[in-house]
């Protein structure tokens, strides 16, 4: 070890505190950096299971390929598994309304084949046999096609042909070109429907449908699924593999490996990881610097004098990085064991969370990723080495002379610490000092100033997301009327009662209703409008009469009259065949929707009306078909409709809902009425243990119709774990950054002050007391505060409207902006708090040194 080095260690041991201060910041800095990449490498392999879980784990697929090929990739020493399908063709689809899906596509599944590739049954149960098939919900919702199990199918099946080359699923439809030659006919029985297989990319021009394969048949065309041992190999394995055959990649699982083409969630995670660690970079560097930049103030008189015995300005440099890399060798290590400690405890806390919004049967756990932790290693040297070069270099350039005679340091003219006397007579002589050596010691105190705001404005930053999350939440509880819903549209009346009163016995249901949603139009004149609804509509002629689209919500007879009775309205005129009906019709445009209903402005002048009211078909009213009817328009929230499963499309600036008893549906019915949505709606004291008792009841009831079970208490317990996710992130973040902030104060304060035990000895030789010594020493605290908070509140005040404004654009329109207060006051008592102990322990030591031993100290 050279001299330059062992000076360095001396140095470093005489000034314990502020070493020990340094290497605590460097323990945060790689801590957190280790924690941010750790959670990122954890939360990437979660993805992955949860996608493999969904997608499957396969890596690459190979369509249309023999069955040699097959039985080569079986045995290839690369392959960790395999699964296949036959390709046994395709098939027209009548009266398909997707001109780029033009086909059916049969696949015949092996045993195999259906223990790898996920199949998400909706309703019936999977194909036993080659004559039963599986049919993809995507051919109703994407073709337009309707098939119910039960249903029989007479299929030609063929083979897709562009001239002489045969087509597959990986080819798109090549209208007027290709052609389809049938080759066999088929005849399948429906006996379940699926979700659309996650294997079918959105371009392939036919819908799968899944049979099971025929052992006896040989068939000449597969698809089979690869997983590698190596998925890194996947790219470089499918191109020196498939020749000239069609292959594709699982990019739903190879994305959160990092080996997907198609990098924009990569892009998107490793940007955010990215901003995180520069965060913490920053915060690093500020503390790790003025470590440093402390350092070489107190050594710049030994610069000096080794300088002047023939001392190279790299070695000086090098004397500097040395301190550098050992507080790193020190630091980093002890970094990276409590960030990994410390992520893992995070993940324990949210990991049950995590399962409840994402993937209920993959865990979040830790996943430790050596080239990760090395990469955090060495950003966290880098930081120091970035700290530790820029005052290096500077000691390196200092002249001889001035390091010798320690000139270079305060350089300011009178006037740019003179103040008024108006500012002395407010601070008195102890403040004026104090206000003076904060002016010409700026450079060395704005770093302290910069840590304080940077601390602020996270923590008040944070706290405001945090506030407008738990306002969405909020908001979707308010509005919630139903815990468990399950929706159909071509359910009869006699069936969906039926499974009612078989529901509504399951464990924990309290409440329960059944309801319907139907779409008509009324016709009303002009002069019955509203003012405001004239205004929007541009319309000033009383004489014109106009179509209002509206809908009838057909309630439960009870729930109906609980309504009656909660409005104080004459139950007796409100039931039986005769039974008036109610509506709420109010203007929502530019309205707030957490306002209470009784605030909307409504639609029309009178409080009752007589309509002519008609179905709707297509968006356009039957009017031949129409019936008069008397309605009372009401102040009160309708009960939720179940979501309705085709786009209405709706755009209009009112909302006119009309409610009526269930009893009197039948009245309303004409030859072109059809029911929108109807269901019915239940409340449990434990949603998610009733929830699967009625999936258990629905399953046994086998239900020959459509329909949709929503767990809307489990929808909100996800906006709830989101919220704690965000929560314990956010908080678990800004603790760490606010703990390298109040190290960066303490270790810059307390060494400043240890710069100054001449000017402050002198100040004390004088005659200055304790107590005004005291005083002027609380006035700097103030003054540092007080700029930190003039910066730092303004422009956390400004971060958090613009936060409120991005959730406001992302959908969160029913919150309102809440100025974080509580946050401001936490941050003001906390830089003041931090600001003051520390100055208190600073001036602790000064005072406890002897001021001749001080004085005489310096003059040597």
């Amino acid at each position: 070890m050279n001299i330059f080095n062992k000076v360095t260690l001396q140095g470093m041991k005489k000034s314990r505190t502020r070493t020990i201060v340094t290497v605590i910041g460097v323990v945060l800095s790689a801590a957190m950096i280790t924690a941010v990449a750790t959670f990122g490498v954890s939360l990437l392999n979660y993805l992955a299971n949860g996608a493999a879980q969904k997608y499957g784990g396969w890596h690459v697929e190979f369509l249309n390929v023999p069955s040699s090929f097959v039985q080569e990739r079986i045995h290839d020493e690369k392959v960790a598994n395999t699964a296949a399908f036959e390709n046994i063709g395709y098939a027209p689809l009548k009266d398909g309304k997707n001109p780029a899906k033009p086909y059916l596509f049969i696949a015949g599944f092996s045993k195999e084949a259906f223990n790898t590739l996920p199949i998400n049954l909706i309703s019936g149960r999977l194909p036993e046999n080659s004559r039963e098939i599986l049919v993809s919900m995507s051919v109703e919702a994407n073709g337009g096609v309707e098939f119910s199990v039960g249903d029989k199918l007479s299929l030609s099946v063929g083979s897709r042909m562009n001239g002489n080359k045969t087509l597959d699923q990986h080819t798109p439809f090549i209208s007027q070109k290709e052609i389809l030659v049938p080759k066999a006919e088929r005849i399948y029985t429906v006996v379940g429907i699926c979700q659309r297989p996650g294997f079918e990319e959105p371009s392939a021009p036919g819908y799968t449908l899944i049979t099971k394969a025929d052992t006896q048949d040989k068939a000449d065309s597969f698809s089979i699924f690869v997983t590698l041992k190596n998925p890194r190999e996947v790219h470089a394995y499918a191109s020196n593999t498939a020749a000239s055959k069609a292959y594709v990649f699982n990019d739903n699982v190879l994305r959160f490996m990092g080996l997907s083409e198609d990098n924009i969630i990569n892009t998107l995670l490793y940007s955010v990881g990215g901003i995180l660690v520069v965060l913490i970079m920053i915060g690093s560097i500020f503390l790790i610097y003025n470590s440093f930049n402390i350092s070489l103030n107190e050594r710049t008189h030994q610069f000096g004098i080794l300088s002047s015995v023939g001392a190279t300005a790299r070695q000086l440099r090098n004397s500097v990085l040395f301190e550098g890399l050992c507080i790193g060798a020190i630091g980093i290590p002890i970094g990276i064991i409590v960030g990994i400690g410390s992520i893992r405890l995070v993940i324990s806390v949210v990991a049950r969370n995590f399962s409840n919004v994402m993937y209920s049967n993959v865990p979040l756990t830790l996943t430790v990723s050596i080239p990760v932790i090395v990469v955090a290693a060495a950003v966290s040297m880098v930081t120091i080495l970035i700290s530790a070069y820029i005052p290096a270099r500077k000691a390196a350039n200092t002249p001889v002379m001035e390091s010798i005679r320690q000139t270079n340091e305060v350089k300011v003219e009178s006037k740019a610490v003179k103040t008024s006397k108006l500012m002395q007579r407010i601070y008195g002589l102890e403040g004026t000092l104090a206000l003076k050596n904060f002016k010409r010691n700026k450079k060395r105190y704005r770093s302290i100033v910069l840590s304080l705001v940077l601390s602020v404005v996270l923590f008040i930053s944070t706290s405001a997301f945090v506030t407008d999350l738990k306002q969405v939440s909020g908001r979707a509880v308010v509005f919630t009327t139903y815990d468990i819903g399950i929706a159909t549209k071509d359910m009869d009346d006699s069936e969906m009662l039926r499974l009612y009163d078989k529901l509504k016995t399951a464990d924990g249901i309290y409440e329960s209703s059944y309801q319907a949603l139907m779409k008509y139009s009324c016709t009303a004149k002009t002069s019955d409008l509203s003012d405001y609804y004239l205004k929007y509509a541009g319309s000033h002629s009383s004489d014109k009469t106009v179509n209002l689209p509206m809908e009838i919500q057909f309630l439960d007879d009870s729930a109906y009259l609980n309504i009656i009775k909660g409005l104080s309205l004459p139950v007796e005129e409100y039931s039986g065949k005769n039974a008036k009906i109610i509506a709420v019709a109010k203007m929502t445009n530019n309205m707030k929707a957490n306002q209470e209903v009784d605030k909307f402005i409504d639609m029309f002048k009178s409080s009752s009306m007589n309509f002519t009211i008609a179905p709707e078909t297509n968006g356009k009213p039957k009017m031949e078909q129409g019936q008069k009817v008397s309605i009372k328009f009401v102040n009160t929230v309708p009960p939720d409709t179940l979501p309705i499963l085709e786009n209405s499309g709706s755009k209009n600036p009112f909302f006119f809902k009309v409610m009526a008893p269930y009893s009197l549906k039948g009245k309303f019915e004409t030859p072109d009425s059809h029911v929108a949505i109807k269901g019915l709606t239940f409340r449990s004291k434990n949603p998610t243990q009733s929830a699967t008792e009625m999936e258990t009841m629905l399953k046994s009831a086998e239900i020959k119709f459509k329909y949709t079970l929503y767990n809307s208490y489990k929808m909100l317990d996800e906006n709830r774990n989101y919220i704690f996710i965000a929560n314990v992130f956010s908080y678990t973040f800004i603790i760490m950054i606010s703990l390298i902030a109040v190290a960066n104060v303490f270790n810059t304060i307390s060494t400043n002050i240890k710069l100054r035990r001449r000017e402050l000895a002198m100040l004390r030789s004088v005659g200055m007391s304790e107590r005004d010594f005291q005083k002027m020493m609380n006035f700097e605290c103030a003054f540092y505060g007080m700029r930190a908070l003039l910066f730092g509140l303004p422009i956390a005040s400004i971060s958090s409207w613009l936060i409120y404004k991005w959730m406001v654009a992302g959908g969160a329109e029913n919150i309102n902006f809440v100025f974080p207060w509580g946050s401001i006051g936490i941050s003001v008592f906390s830089v003041l708090f931090v600001v003051f102990i520390t100055m208190l322990y600073a001036t602790s030591k000064i005072k406890k040194e002897n001021i001749i031993d001080v004085l005489r100290d310096d003059i040597t």
